[in-house]
């Protein structure tokens, strides 16, 4: 399919990333634990961030479509909250955050997130919020880190996450912190 390129929605699509960026990273400052930096995830133009328990995964099963099974087994060998932007399309067709957990574990589909907008899609196994409810929040970081922040507490206390030493109180971007 051939399409137009459109410079105005291409710059909204940019400003709409450096923003997910900046508000991402600022989630990260609040693990100590592994995790990913905020980045492009592959096959799907999404920006996204993820966390790491420490423990291993069971095998993935593998079969996400146009994804080799080797390249899902390794991506998801051990057990991960995940988070991050979507422009849309497929199944859902607007622009939204997204959280999940792998393994998948009981009680995190029926936890209680925030903000209210957000809902958990049982087709795709994760949480959505709609980027137009952040976009129209009265304040739009706080909805985004609420919906960050809460869907990792329900992978978090799903399986059983040492939290404790995992995470810590929010920092400042590009500044260590001090030790000792």
């Amino acid at each position: 399919m051939v399409r137009e390129y459109d410079p105005v929605s291409a710059h909204r699509f940019w400003r709409a990333l450096v923003q997910c960026d900046r508000v991402f990273n600022l989630f990260r400052t609040r693990f100590v634990g592994k995790c990913s930096p905020v980045h492009v995830f592959w096959g799907g133009l999404d920006l996204a961030v993820t966390r790491f328990s420490g423990r291993s995964a069971p095998l993935h099963p593998g079969g996400i479509p146009h994804l080799p099974d080797a390249v899902t087994r390794e991506a998801y060998s051990h057990e991960v909250s995940s988070a991050g932007f979507w422009p849309g399309g497929g199944t859902i067709e607007y622009a939204a955050f997204y959280s999940y957990c792998y393994p998948a574990r009981a009680g995190f589909a029926e936890a209680a997130v925030a903000p209210a907008e957000a809902r958990f899609d049982p087709q795709l196994g994760e949480f959505l919020l709609p980027y137009d409810s952040v976009r129209h929040a009265s304040d739009p970081d706080a909805a985004l880190l609420s919906f960050l922040q809460t869907t990792y507490e329900a992978a978090a206390v799903a399986g059983a996450w040492d939290r404790g030493a995992l995470e810590i109180d929010e920092g400042r971007i590009g500044r260590p912190r001090s030790v000792g």
